[in-house]
This record gives C-alpha cells, structure tokens and sequence, in this order.
C-alpha cells in the first residue's frame, strides 16, 4: 500500500497511526453523542417539570376560583353549604396549669418587665418622699436673678441662723428659687407659673426675697399679704414699711456675689399667716411662728 500524499509505500508504524486516529475520532464522536443524549434528556426532564408546575399553578387558580364563585353564592343565598369551603378549627391545646403560667410570663415577659420597674421606680420616690427629712426652713425666692438664686452661697448663709426644728441633728434652710421675669412665655415653659401658683398657696414658706415685679404682679396688696415690718423693726433703716431692702447691706458679700447683683429693688418680706387654697390660717401661723426667730437673726447680721 502507498501514501497518496508522499507516493510511498506505507509501512506498519503509519497503519498503526491510522488505526490509532480512527479510535480517536470514534472515541471523540461517541463523547459527543453522549453528551447531546444527556443534553437531550435534561431538556426533556425541564420541560416535564415546567408542565407539572404550571398544572399545578393552573389547579390552585382553579381551586381559588372555584371557591370564590361559591362564596359569592353562599353570601347571596344561592346555597346554604358548601361542599368545598369548610371552616376549620384549631384543635384546643390543654395546658396544665404550671405551663398556663409559664406560657404568660413568656408572652408577656416584656410588659412585665416594665411593669416591675415602674413599680420599683415608683416605689423608691415614694420611700425618698416619705424618708426625706423636710428642711428646717423654706425660703421663697420669687424673682428672676441667677447670680442670687444659683449661688452655692445662698443656703449656707441662711442656715447659720436656722433652728433644728425637725429634730433630725442638722439644720437646714432651702432656699425655693422661682426665676418669676418679664417673659411671659419663659414663665410657662420653664414652669415658674406652676410653682408660683403650688407655693404661693401652701403654708411652707413664710419668709421671701422679691423685687418690684414681685409686688406688681404676684403681692398687689402687701397690705393684705404681707406683715408690716416697721412695726417689727420701727429703727432699722433697712425697713420701708413692709420690706426689708439689700441694696445697703452686705448681703452680696455673704454669697461671694459682685454688689452690683443686688438690685435697688430687692427686699425680704414675710407673707401674713391666712387662710390659703392648699393651707389655713392655722397652718401659716405654725410655719410662721417656727421661722420668726430665724427671720430675726437674719435682719439682725445685715443690720
């Protein structure tokens, strides 16, 4: 046998190269096949599954029609059952009481936990107010002077001359400071009209350091409100019928304030024990008999 190309006789390596580019190429077309076959096979099992979903889609649609129409009929009296919608129940799960309990407490846990500590929180305000020692002394500051009323000087100069009237081994004067100004608006927001109106109407605090707006807006009559101090103090230039003014005293010194702080106008007074919404005339006569003595010490150092 010959190579056409070369025009030679084959010999035995070339047959053996030809045989082996034979089983090559069936090797290569039978690879082929079988992947076309599993090609072939997988399209088909797609396409059975794309067929069994949408019967199914189609049978739900069906089934959701169906009951539609027969709800339809069953809300206009056409029929009185159906045989395709049924009411189902839930089966009732008894519980024992131990697990009734639990099932609560695991529902609820959240509003119980609030709960708890609103009641706690409630309770400790509680125990602070009913524990909490009063002050031996309240003093009613109704103006609006920040550098008077702020000052970590205020209270400890007014309790050198307090009593310990409540017993309790200390004294203490609290000084009640309610920053009453021109602005009306102010007023309401930071709460000084409610506190004008809770203190002014109870029997705590006898003794008050004011100024001009003091007298036009929340005294009017100090006639009727206040005590005449000329008749407790006819001798001390300080005194102007029922006001005790600090423009001349060394009150600014004793809270460690610029003097230029104490205004013309600023005064002490004492209110007139009467009959109040939240108080009687008895009540204000007790609170001011307990703080007359402390007043009087009080005038006396700035005299």
């Amino acid at each position: 046998m010959k190579d056409n190309q070369n025009n030679r006789p084959l010999t035995d390596d070339d047959e053996k190269l030809d045989i082996q580019k034979s089983v090559f190429q069936v090797n290569k077309e039978m690879q082929q096949k079988r992947q076309e076959e599993l090609e072939a096979k997988q399209a088909e099992l797609e396409r059975q599954y794309a067929q069994r979903e949408k019967e199914k889609q189609e049978a739900y649609e069906k089934k959701l029609l169906d009951e539609k129409i027969e709800l339809m009929r069953l809300k206009q009296g056409i029929i009185e059952e159906s045989e395709t919608i049924h009411e189902e129940k839930e089966e009732e799960i008894k519980l024992t009481f131990g697990k009734k309990i639990s099932n609560f407490f695991y529902h609820n846990k959240w509003w119980l936990g609030l709960a708890v500590f609103f009641v706690f929180l409630g309770s400790y305000l509680i125990y602070d107010i009913v524990t909490k020692p009063r002050p031996d002394m309240i003093i009613l500051m109704l103006c609006d002077n920040a550098a008077v009323g702020n000052s970590v000087y205020l209270e400890e100069y007014f309790s050198e001359f307090g009593e310990d009237s409540n017993k309790n081994g200390k004294t203490e004067v609290s000084v009640y400071y309610i920053p009453y100004g021109d602005d009306d608006y102010a007023n309401y927001q930071n709460g000084v009209t409610n506190k004008l109106t809770t203190y002014l109407n109870n029997d705590e605090g006898i003794m008050i350091i004011g100024n001009e707006k003091t007298i036009t807006d929340l005294i009017v009559t100090p006639e009727e409100s206040l005590i005449d101090l000329s008749t407790l103090y006819p001798d001390n230039p300080h005194v102007q019928k029922y006001f005790f003014y600090l423009k001349d005293t060394d009150f600014a010194e004793k809270l460690g304030i610029p003097k230029s702080y104490i205004t013309d106008d600023m005064f002490f007074a004492l209110r007139k024990p009467k009959d109040l919404m939240d108080a009687s005339q008895a009540d204000m006569q007790k609170t001011y008999d307990k703080d007359i003595a402390t007043f009087e010490r009080i005038i006396s150092d700035l005299t």
